[in-house]
């Protein structure tokens, strides 16, 4: 079993910067040894894949992220961070982790993210 909590969201203006946190918690070797992925979910839209980091430490990000956000590890914490500059109105969701372990994939209540002036 792994637990998976995200946090981090809150009110940004545009332009602004957050820093969310996804930490993991349970049975599992370790967080490096997951592919961790950040989702995304606005009122009324389908979820959207924002970006994942591989076991190797390989990130990549969707096009409409791609160089303003930036996943990161912490393996002593067991964290994976998302950072997230030059925020727009349009980045407001919910913002979910995934963790993928033996076979199942685990995820938190998510942190809302709110772009706005």
């Amino acid at each position: 079993q792994v637990r998976v909590v995200e946090s981090g969201g809150g009110l940004v203006q545009p332009g602004g910067s957050l820093r969310l946190s996804c930490a993991a918690s349970g049975s599992f070797s370790s967080i490096d040894a997951m592919a961790i992925s950040w989702f995304r979910q606005a009122p009324g839209k389908q979820r959207e894949l924002v970006g994942y980091i591989t076991k190797g430490g390989t990130t990549s990000y969707a096009d409409f992220v791609k160089g303003r956000f930036t996943i990161s590890r912490d393996n002593a914490k067991n964290t994976v961070y998302l950072q997230m500059n030059s925020l727009k109105p349009e980045d407001t969701a919910v913002y979910y982790c995934n963790a993928p372990w033996a076979g199942n994939v685990y995820e938190g209540q998510g942190t809302q993210v709110t772009v706005s002036s």
